[in-house]
């Protein structure tokens, strides 16, 4: 979309949301190395950075650190960021492209389960939904102060 974008003259910015377990896949960085060579400034990455895969955390399974080296390696300007921070999200979002001619990545650090006591940080829940009392609870957890 990216590219025949570029192509077409069309101002359009494409947006792509992996995680970081997706990392561990060939597809993800050979789209890495397009990208730049075609010189792709209308495309941005955000990673989702919860550091937690479903077999395992991500260190386990295939340690990506350093992370942001890897996609500046590859011809990307990368921003990392809170992304639980809204603020700072679109920040980073109204800032683009970092850098003209080159695609842009956020590295978005988030807490899987962020908010949610017996949540956060555990493998369980992520690929598992609340349901009934834990639904019940988590809601309780997330639910703004009055």
């Amino acid at each position: 979309m990216a590219l025949a974008a570029k192509r077409d003259g069309r101002p359009s910015r494409i947006f792509c949301m992996i995680s970081d377990g997706e990392c561990d896949e060939g597809s993800v960085w050979e789209a890495a190395l397009f990208a730049p060579h075609h010189k792709l400034d209308n495309l941005t990455v955000i990673v989702d950075y919860n550091k937690i895969q479903s077999l395992g955390s991500v260190k386990e399974v295939i340690d990506l650190d350093p992370l942001t080296d890897k996609w500046r390696a590859f011809g990307w300007a990368v921003r990392e960021l809170d992304g639980h921070d809204l603020r700072a999200i679109e920040e980073a979002v109204t800032q683009l492209p970092y850098e003209v001619g080159r695609p842009s990545c956020i590295v978005a650090h988030t807490v899987k389960g962020k908010g949610v006591s017996f949540m956060e940080h555990k493998l369980l829940w992520h690929y598992r939904a609340p349901l009934g009392e834990d639904m019940t609870k988590a809601l309780a957890e997330l639910e703004p102060s009055k």
